[in-house]
C-alpha cells in the first residue's frame, strides 16, 4: 500500500479507501458479518481511509462500519457527512450541523472523527453554506469533535467556488477523475495546490459504470456514455487480456492530485480485487487506446444540485443536463 498526504491536515492516508455505502446495501442486500469481514481485510491490507455518510441505507452503514471498527478504530481516519439524511431531503442548517455529529459518533462508536464533511454542496444555496453550513462545521471542529471538515460534491466548478469562499480541509469530489473524466484534476488543481486542501475522489468506476457488468438501471449518465462502455470493456478483454474495472481502478490511483481514491468495498473478495489492483501494471498502448476510443464522449456528464450551481464547462456540449435531483451514492 502506498500513502499521501492529505493536504495540510497531515494524515498520511492511504491510495484507496474504503467507501462503506455498501455497508448500507444502497446496491443490494449485503450480509452483515460479510461487511465485517470487509472492514478487517481492509484494514490488514493497509487500507486507512475509511468514508461513509449518514444517507448510505439511511444510517445502516454508519452502525456497520461503527461495530466493524470497534477494536481498531485507532487503526484508522474515519469520515463522515452531514446535512443529506434521506434522498430528496436536506438540510444545511447550522441546527443539523451540530446534532448530526453526535448522532454520527454514537453510531460509529466514537468520540471523534478524523474528517467532518459537508454532503453535496450543489444542492444548497451558496450563501448558506458558506455563511452558516461551513461556520457551523468549524464551531465542531474546534470543538474536538472533528479534527478536519470539508465538502462534498459533484460539480467540480461549483466545489472549486466553495473552496475559494472558505477554504476547506478537504475536499471530496465524485465522478469526475475516471477513464472517461478528467474535469477534477482540471478544474481544482489550482485551488487545491495553492490553498493546500487535501483532494478526494470517489467512485473511480463511475457508480458501477466501468465495469464488464450492465449499469444500474437507475444510473444517470448520457446515452452516448452508455453505450460506449461496453466498446471500453471489449477493448480491455479481446485485445489486452485485462478487466476493465481494475484498469479504471488502477488508473485512478495513479492520480498523485489526489491523496486517496474511494471506492465501495462490501466483501474480502472485493476488497481483494481493489487490492490487486495496486500492483496491476497497465499493459503498454492500453489507455491510449481507450483515450482515442472515448474522445467522443470525453467529460460529457450530468447535472446535480440546484440549477445556479451547476457552473458550465467552457464548452456547453460535454454535459447533459437531466433531473438535479440526485437519489444515489458517490462512492
Amino acid at each position: 500500500m502506498k500513502y499521501r498526504t492529505l493536504g495540510e491536515t497531515g494524515l498520511e492516508v492511504s491510495i484507496l479507501g474504503f467507501g462503506a455505502a455498501s455497508l448500507g446495501e444502497v446496491y443490494g442486500k449485503r450480509d452483515p458479518k460479510e461487511g465485517e469481514a470487509a472492514v478487517q481485510a481492509a484494514i490488514d491490507g493497509g487500507v486507512n481511509y475509511f468514508d461513509v455518510a449518514p444517507l448510505y441505507g439511511f444510517t445502516l452503514a454508519e452502525e456497520r462500519l461503527g461495530l466493524a471498527l470497534k477494536d481498531r478504530r485507532h487503526e484508522v481516519y474515519l469520515a463522515t457527512k452531514c446535512c443529506r439524511d434521506k434522498f430528496g431531503e436536506f438540510d444545511f442548517s447550522a441546527k443539523r450541523v451540530t446534532e448530526s455529529i453526535d448522532e454520527s459518533l454514537k453510531r460509529l462508536r466514537t468520540d471523534y472523527l478524523d474528517v467532518y464533511q459537508i454532503h453535496d454542496v450543489e444542492f444548497g444555496t451558496n450563501d448558506q453554506i458558506v455563511y452558516e453550513t461551513f461556520e457551523a462545521a468549524r464551531k465542531v471542529q474546534n470543538s474536538g469533535k472533528a479534527r478536519f471538515v470539508g465538502i462534498t460534491g459533484f460539480p467540480v466548478r461549483y466545489l472549486r467556488k466553495v473552496a475559494e469562499q472558505v477554504k476547506p480541509d478537504t475536499i471530496m469530489s465524485w465522478g469526475h477523475y475516471t477513464l472517461i473524466e478528467d474535469e477534477m484534476a482540471t478544474e481544482l488543481e489550482d485551488v487545491v495546490k495553492k490553498q493546500e486542501i487535501g483532494l478526494l475522489n470517489a467512485s473511480p468506476l463511475l457508480q458501477g459504470l466501468l465495469t464488464d457488468y450492465s449499469p444500474p438501471e437507475w444510473h444517470r449518465a448520457p446515452q452516448p456514455v452508455l453505450d460506449m462502455v461496453p466498446r471500453i470493456a471489449k477493448l480491455c478483454r479481446e485485445k489486452y487480456g485485462v478487466n476493465l474495472a481494475q484498469v479504471a481502478l488502477r488508473y485512478t490511483l495513479d492520480c498523485d492530485l489526489s491523496a486517496s481514491t474511494v471506492v465501495s468495498m462490501s466483501t474480502p473478495s472485493k476488497v481483494e480485487r481493489n487490492l490487486a489492483a495496486l500492483d496491476f501494471e497497465m499493459p503498454e498502448g492500453l489507455l491510449d487506446s481507450i483515450f482515442e476510443l472515448t474522445k467522443p464522449v470525453k467529460n460529457m456528464m450530468w447535472y446535480e444540485g440546484r440549477d445556479e450551481n451547476n457552473i458550465p464547462p467552457s464548452d456547453p456540449d460535454q454535459y447533459v443536463p437531466t433531473n438535479p435531483e440526485s437519489t444515489h451514492s458517490d462512492d
